[in-house]
């Protein structure tokens, strides 16, 4: 079974038994989530989209806090002395997704 779930403003393609890197969620390892925010399933070429979906994801948090690449923000303007130097590294979670419901 196929689904596409929407997690924190994302939309990600899963099946049962996929691990995948999320935006950061509140929780620590081990706990287990619940998405009801279902966009589309497939089951066996059945297609339910919209309103017509009746699914729940659920998953466990493999690890809570995972650290992206570090990316920089350089900003220079030639002749004037002017350089800003920016950088961050954006969060994540990794989860494991156990079934759909």
């Amino acid at each position: 079974m196929l689904a596409v779930v929407k997690i924190a403003g994302q939309q990600f393609k899963v099946k049962a038994g996929d691990s995948l890197y999320v935006p950061h969620i509140e929780g620590n390892n081990g706990d287990t989530l619940e998405f009801s925010e279902v966009l589309l399933t497939d089951n066996d070429g059945t297609i339910s989209v919209g309103s017509a979906v009746k699914a729940i994801v659920k998953a466990e948090i493999l690890t809570a806090l995972v650290q992206g690449d570090k990316v920089i923000a350089f900003k220079m303007k030639r002749r004037k002395g002017f350089r800003k130097k920016h950088g961050h590294r954006t969060h994540y979670t990794k989860i494991q997704v156990t079934e759909i419901a």
